[in-house]
C-alpha cells in the first residue's frame, strides 16, 4: 500500500509539473508564431527536444526498441506529435490562445473513453463524476466569453483562409488525437522506460513533420526573427514544453491509472492564469478561484482510494 500511494504521488507530481509548464505553452507559442511558421516552429520544437532527450538517454543506455514495436512508436510520434502539436499550433494561430484552452480541456474526455476502449479501464461513477466537475471548473476558470479571434491579415498565408473557425476545428482534432497520443504511451510504457517512449517519440515527430515544414517555407518563405526574446520562446517549447513536459506526462500515466491521470490536464488553465497574475499583473477573480477548487477537489476526490 505505500509502494502504491508513492507511485501515485509521485505519478501526480509529474502531471501537475507538465500541466504547470503547459499552462504558459498557448502564451507563448500565440506570440512565437507571429514571426515563425506553425509547421516549422514544430520542427524547431522537436528538433531541441530530441537533442536534449537524446543526450540523457545515450548517458542511461536505454535506446533500444524492439523491432516489432517500431510501428506501433512510429504511429505514436505521428499522433501524439505531428497531428496534434501540429493542429495545436495551428488553431492557436488561426483562433486565440484563449480559446485553445477551451477546446483543447476536452482532451481528458478523449482520453478517458480511449483508455476505456483500448486499455479496458474501468471508468467508475466516481471518475467520471470527477471529470464533469473538473470540466465545469475549466469552464468557470476560462469563462465563457472568448470574444472573437482575428486570423493573420497575410494574404500569403495558406491558413487564413479559414478564418477563426477552420482554426477551433483544428483544436478539436488536437484534443481528440492528444487523447489517443497519451492512451497510446501508456501501452508502450508497459515495455519501455518513459524516458525511451519520449526520445523515441520526438524522433519519429521530426521526421513526419520535415516534409510540412519544408513545403511549408517552400510555399511562404521565412525570415529569421531578430528579437531575442522570440528565441527565448523557441527555446521554452523546446526544453520545457517538449523535452521536459511531455516526458513527465509520460511518466505519470505510467504510474497511474488513465482516467486518473487525465484530470491534470485541467491544471493547465489554473497555472495559465497563476502566471498571467505572476508575470503580467492580471487580476485573479473570484470566478478563478472557484474553479480552480473545483478542478483540484475534482482530482483529489478521483485519486481517493
Amino acid at each position: 500500500m505505500e509502494t502504491n500511494n508513492r507511485k501515485l504521488l509521485l505519478g501526480a507530481l509529474c502531471l501537475a509539473t507538465a500541466a504547470a509548464i503547459w499552462g504558459g505553452t498557448y502564451v507563448v507559442s500565440k506570440s512565437v508564431l507571429v514571426y515563425i511558421p506553425p509547421m516549422t516552429l514544430v520542427v524547431m520544437r522537436f528538433l531541441i527536444a530530441a537533442v536534449i532527450l537524446g543526450l540523457v538517454l545515450l548517458r542511461q543506455g536505454q535506446a533500444q526498441i524492439e523491432r516489432r514495436d517500431w510501428g506501433r512508436m512510429a504511429r505514436y510520434g505521428l499522433v501524439g506529435y505531428t497531428i496534434s502539436i501540429s493542429a495545436q499550433f495551428i488553431g492557436t494561430k488561426l483562433s486565440s490562445a484563449h480559446m485553445g484552452a477551451v477546446i483543447t480541456s476536452a482532451s481528458p474526455v478523449f482520453i478517458a473513453l480511449f483508455a476505456r476502449w483500448f486499455l479496458r479501464e474501468t471508468m467508475t461513477p466516481r471518475k467520471w463524476g470527477a471529470l464533469l466537475v473538473a470540466t465545469l471548473g475549466v469552464l468557470v476558470v476560462v469563462g465563457t466569453d472568448v470574444g472573437t479571434p482575428t486570423a493573420s491579415t497575410d494574404s500569403s498565408n495558406w491558413l487564413t483562409d479559414g478564418g477563426a473557425m477552420l482554426g477551433n476545428l483544428f483544436l478539436v482534432l488536437a484534443a481528440v488525437t492528444w487523447g489517443l497520443y497519451t492512451v497510446q504511451g501508456k501501452s508502450l510504457t508497459e515495455r519501455y522506460p518513459a524516458l525511451t517512449v519520449s526520445f523515441w517519440a520526438t524522433v519519429c515527430g521530426v521526421v513526419f513533420t520535415l516534409p510540412l515544414a519544408g513545403w511549408e517555407l517552400w510555399t511562404q518563405g521565412f525570415t529569421l526573427p531578430t528579437d531575442p526574446l522570440i528565441w527565448w520562446g523557441v527555446a521554452f517549447l523546446g526544453v520545457l514544453s517538449t523535452a521536459v513536459a511531455f516526458f513527465l506526462w509520460v511518466k505519470g500515466f505510467e504510474l497511474m491509472e488513465a482516467g486518473t491521470a487525465a484530470l491534470f490536464f485541467f491544471v493547465q488553465p489554473v497555472f495559465g492564469t497563476l502566471l498571467g497574475w505572476l508575470l503580467l499583473g492580471e487580476t485573479l477573480t473570484v470566478s478563478f478561484l472557484i474553479g480552480s477548487v473545483l478542478i483540484l477537489g475534482s482530482v483529489a476526490f478521483s485519486m481517493r482510494n
